[in-house]
């Protein structure tokens, strides 16, 4: 039991790994004795980043735009050039757009697809081999998706296009979670709440609108970066290894709304 949570010596990678929710998830899994892999657009972010984790564990670098499919076979490469396998493979660079009904553009539609939905089908693909040697019927290969409670219920705010690709997010992890449970392979996504990030920044940086969210939050605060690590590392760990195709809020309760 005492090593039901462990995730020592895994090698994961974490794309949009640089700030945010990814960066939480990533440097959790650091600090728990992984061979942690940051992806994000920016390089000289990126590194500098991983740099930083490093003085806690294992971290290294590999910047990547993954808005086009030339992207996220670049980055495919780039890690199996590094390692011959793959444990944990979270798909968390994404985008966000916000802007009136009849003024939302179809340019939003356009970026949010190819960053939030399309980038992790290609990449997810593009690592399979890799994935595939690391995983055993014990202990399965991992790859967590990082959906949005925005795609289980109506948004609060007018983002229309994210809203809809990361409902599109949580289909392809139970369709890729079906297809791939034959090789060993699970496929869940975690759908966060308010946690501090660019995307929420403008609402969560002004006390009476983050006291607004607060107060819609059932367990009435916003997310830390462990309830966000923790929940990555129970899905790459022994302790998640029979769990597949589950779409997971991580909200403090918003969902239980309805």
């Amino acid at each position: 039991m005492a090593d039901l949570f462990s995730v020592d010596g895994k090698t994961v990678l974490v794309t949009g790994g640089s700030r945010g929710i990814g960066l939480m998830i990533a440097q959790g899994f650091v600090q728990a004795g992984a061979r942690v892999i940051i992806s994000s657009r920016k390089a000289d972010v990126c590194e500098a980043v991983a740099k930083e984790l490093s003085t806690q564990g294992h971290c290294e670098a590999i910047p990547a735009d993954l808005g086009g499919d030339a992207g996220a076979e670049a980055l495919a490469a780039a890690v199996r050039e590094r390692y011959d396998r793959l444990d944990v493979l979270v798909n968390n660079a994404g985008a966000t757009w916000g802007a009136p009904l009849e003024a939302y553009p179809e340019s939003a539609f356009d970026k949010l697809w190819a960053v939030n939905v399309k980038a992790v089908f290609r990449l997810t693909t593009a690592l399979l081999p890799a994935l595939r040697a690391a995983a055993t019927a014990d202990d399965p290969a991992r790859v967590i998706n990082i959906g949005s409670i925005d795609g289980i219920r109506v948004p609060w705010m007018e983002v229309y296009a994210y809203s809809a690709t990361k409902a599109a997010v949580h289909m392809l992890t139970r369709s890729l979670a079906h297809q791939l449970a034959g090789e060993h392979v699970t496929v869940n996504a975690i759908a966060p709440g308010p946690f501090e990030s660019k995307m929420m920044a403008f609402a969560l940086e002004d006390p009476t609108s983050r006291a607004a969210i607060e107060k819609q939050v059932p367990l009435g605060r916003i997310g830390r970066p462990e309830d966000m690590a923790g929940t990555a590392i129970y899905l790459s760990s022994r302790a998640g290894a029979y769990l597949t195709g589950a779409v997971i809020p991580v909200d403090g309760g918003i969902t239980t709304h309805g």
